[in-house]
């Protein structure tokens, strides 16, 4: 199994500070609020690796994180309804140019809500992958809120809704670590097809 050893690299704001390592770009991106910070510090086994915020829409730049193995790029949260019309275009922007290098990316893990349906932004999120051809897989967060029946049924939704198979979503819980293991073996498989 593989170990992250995870120190914060650095932050950017435009395209031309994205960086361009050796190692493979694993991108996490989701809906403000979705738990990226929690993941990422649940992956990395640290706490405050990644700031988690109570406020939505915290994640305002690409961070980059080195992982061992692999770079992970925390990108920012979409869908905030209180942030400007501006800044709305601005994070679009930014999340356009760092896709539209597709080479750099080796994966993209797509965080979704297990409580909630998918939103308009979800599903739009997932078309972009899908359009543009980026491999991913979809990270479902907080399932320590629910039954495991319950988040079964919510995993199905999600498929259906995003037009994947079931074993394409992971559940996990940055509470209880569950699925911990599962992304890990993921990851170890997206490196081992880079390597």
């Amino acid at each position: 199994m593989i170990t992250i050893k995870a120190e914060f690299i650095t932050s950017a704001a435009t395209k031309s500070q994205f960086l361009k390592p050796e190692k493979p770009i694993i991108a996490v991106c989701g809906k403000s609020n979705v738990g990226k910070s929690s993941f990422i510090n649940m992956l990395a086994n640290r706490k405050k690796l990644a700031k988690v915020s109570k406020d939505p829409g915290r994640t305002r730049l690409v961070n980059y994180f080195d992982m061992g193995d692999f770079i992970l790029a925390d990108l920012p949260g979409y869908g905030y309804a209180r942030v400007g019309k501006e800044e709305k275009l601005k994070w679009a922007k930014l999340l356009d140019d760092f896709f539209s290098d597709k080479e750099s990316i080796a994966h993209v893990f797509s965080l979704a809500d297990i409580r909630h349906d998918p939103t308009a932004d979800d599903r739009q999120m997932i078309e972009y992958l899908n359009y543009h051809i980026l491999p991913f897989t979809v990270i479902a967060t907080k399932a320590d809120k629910l039954s495991r029946a319950q988040a079964q049924r919510s995993v199905i939704n999600i498929a259906a809704t995003y037009k994947c198979g079931a074993g394409n979503v992971i559940v996990t819980s940055s509470e209880t670590r569950q699925g911990l293991n599962e992304v890990l073996e993921k990851i170890e498989q997206i490196i081992s097809i880079e390597e």
